[in-house]
């Protein structure tokens, strides 16, 4: 039987990305990059958000392609933000058909209609940007004013110096943390939420004990989802306007029982219970949590 040190390792083992579905990605990524280069003037793509920060979890989907729109395409920026996501959803629909395409309120996702079973990405978010000083501007229709000021890469950088300071482990509990709320009905949303916050939470350095971090972690957030929580690179709105109210107390009680479920498990373990310590993390986590 694992012990719990070796389970957690290799729970975080299970959640990287493999080979394929990295390559499948990338060729999902020129696929459309090409498509949308057809019909728009494309200065330059990236692969952005959760993929490109290795803090996506399993299954693989809704991964970020930043499209920068060239200056020919100005003339969106003008009009309505609804405009441009619908004439980018009218395009895509033709590639990839009507039933695979939905506009969001940032992006238009394209769906590839695969299973999370298969190591190939589900959907891509196609987010159109424009260049503004030294970092970005996308459209965002639950805003006042249409349109938000972003930067992935500062983003990215903030998630490496974490990933550094907390001896590489970092970005592997975030995707776990992340696994939690998608077996707990995403009671966090966006899921970018949960991110924003363990940049502040798992705190260096990292102790070597999986269970401890977690329980301080899930009883820290609910301490605190109440709070204001800027966006990292703080040019868009806070990442917990996301949530209403009523939806952080949902997910406060949610963060409680988690941080309860650790111990319970950490308890079991104490007595020697080893395997019922395992079944209880599996219960939190899911299935993708090993027992053998």
């Amino acid at each position: 039987m694992l012990t719990v040190a070796e389970a957690f390792r290799k729970f975080r083992s299970k959640l990287e990305l493999t080979q394929r579905e990295q390559d499948d990605a990338s060729r999902r990524q020129r696929d459309i990059r090409a498509f949308m280069d057809d019909c728009f003037h494309i200065d330059r793509d990236f692969l952005s958000g959760s993929y490109k920060r290795w803090t996506k979890t399993k299954p693989l989907k809704d991964v970020d392609i930043f499209c920068v729109l060239g200056e020919d395409e100005r003339k969106y920026r003008s009009q309505a933000p609804g405009v441009l996501l619908a004439t980018i959803d009218k395009k895509l629909a033709t590639e990839y058909g009507r039933e695979s395409v939905t506009t969001q309120h940032r992006s238009v996702s394209v769906n590839f209609g695969v299973t999370g079973e298969e190591e190939r990405v589900m959907s891509f978010d196609v987010v159109p940007a424009f260049d503004k000083g030294h970092h970005f501007e996308i459209p965002d229709t639950k805003t006042k004013s249409g349109w938000t000021e972003t930067d992935p890469e500062i983003h990215a950088e903030k998630a490496k110096a974490a990933n550094d300071a907390f001896s590489g482990e970092w970005k592997g509990m975030v995707r776990m943390i992340k696994r939690w709320n998608n077996e707990n009905g995403k009671s966090v949303k966006p899921s970018f939420f949960l991110e924003v916050m363990a940049l502040d939470l798992l705190r260096p350095p990292f102790r070597g004990d999986y269970p401890y971090e977690f329980m301080a972690f899930f009883a820290s957030a609910a301490d605190r989802i109440h709070q204001e929580w800027p966006e990292p690179a703080r040019l868009g709105p806070p990442v917990s306007d996301g949530m209403t109210t009523a939806e952080k107390a949902a997910a406060r009680l949610s963060l409680v029982a988690a941080s309860n479920s650790i111990r319970t498990a950490i308890n079991l373990s104490s007595r020697g219970q080893n395997g019922d310590a395992l079944r209880e993390y599996r219960k939190l986590f899911g299935e993708f949590f090993p027992l053998s």
